[in-house]
């Protein structure tokens, strides 16, 4: 029988004092409150997305309130679950909680202009707008903005130089920028006007938000949105979308993608088969055989040691810098 869970993405940029005090405190209540996700807490303040019971995420957040003031009454963007998002709960102290890696981006000084989805509308159905999406490629190509550009960046740090490579503030005039829940877009639209251009406007509550208050028939959305927890990717209204992530690579997979020749559930696709040995492909139907029985059993199957993820992680990074590769030489 499936469990319900409530999904809280938030953000907040405040500046945070020796924000690891807090690591250990939230870890104790998250395991007795039963939550899952992962918070990132930084100098520049707090970003992430956690899972449960909605009265006990509400009893954590209140809680880090107490602990720390400047994070109090945080407004998460609200969103459900049928299946557990997340299969532990983690706090990460970090440099940046939304690595850019420019100096000078501070949202809490400078930021774009906020549109809710009808002004949204608005700005995109203009055309001098150039309509920038900041995630990442696999991202996009999951769904996009009608009209939108993609970047193809492998991560949010790449995103500086794409702008000084193709964008002028004197060519491009009017810039709309969007990302899933918001935050890259406070820090590049904070870069963007540092870097001199003048009409910036982002989503603000990113592609989600829009989601949440659109029918797809009443929309400018193509696709789903990707999401990174075990939902994989989001329709409007916020209903579970159809996409799956690749037991290899952990790309997301379309019903067509899992249509392919060689996708194998749990273990490869038509993407990364290429990639893996047959003792691989043992090793991860093994892991799918674990994961039913713990399914099977109501209990939670962590998979991938730490050094096993981290192998994968490198590997689907290749698999995309050879895909972008190819794409650019094709281009050429």
């Amino acid at each position: 029988m499936n469990q319900h869970y409530d999904v809280a993405a938030l953000y907040r940029f405040v500046d945070l004092v020796s924000p690891e005090r807090l690591r250990e405190p939230l870890f104790e209540l998250a395991g007795t409150l039963n939550i899952c996700g992962t918070l990132i807490l930084g100098n520049e303040g707090i970003n992430g997305t956690i899972a449960g019971e909605r009265s006990d995420v509400i009893a954590l957040l209140n809680k880090l309130g107490e602990w720390e003031p400047k994070l109090a009454n945080l407004a998460p963007a609200w969103s459900a679950a049928d299946i557990k998002p997340f299969f532990r709960f983690k706090v990460k102290i970090k440099k940046e909680i939304v690595t850019l890696d420019v100096e000078g981006a501070h949202p809490d000084v400078s930021v774009g202009t906020y549109c809710d989805p009808q002004q949204w509308d608005e700005v995109l159905s203009d055309p001098e707008t150039l309509i920038i999406d900041t995630r990442n490629d696999y991202e996009f190509k999951v769904g996009t903005f009608k009209g939108a550009i993609n970047p193809e960046t492998r991560g949010f740090r790449e995103f500086p130089q794409w702008v000084d490579e193709n964008l002028d503030p004197e060519k491009h005039t009017k810039v709309a920028m969007f990302c899933t829940g918001g935050i890259r877009c406070e820090k590049g639209t904070s870069m963007m006007l540092n870097k001199g251009f003048k009409e910036v406007y982002h989503l603000k509550g990113g592609i989600l938000g829009y989601l949440r208050e659109r029918d797809a028939d009443n929309s400018l959305w193509q696709g789903e949105c990707y999401v990174f927890d075990q939902r994989v990717s989001l329709a409007h209204r916020l209903e579970q979308g159809t996409y799956t992530n690749c037991g290899g690579c952990r790309m997301p997979l379309s019903e067509v993608d899992r249509a392919h020749a060689q996708y194998i559930k749990g273990i490869q696709c038509g993407n990364c088969a290429h990639l893996y040995s047959d003792e691989d492909r043992r090793r991860f139907g093994e892991r799918v055989k674990q994961q039913n029985l713990a399914r099977a059993r109501g209990e939670d199957h962590l998979g991938l040691s730490a050094a096993a993820l981290k192998q994968k992680r490198q590997q689907a990074r290749q698999l995309r810098q050879a895909r972008s590769d190819a794409s650019k030489h094709s281009d050429a």
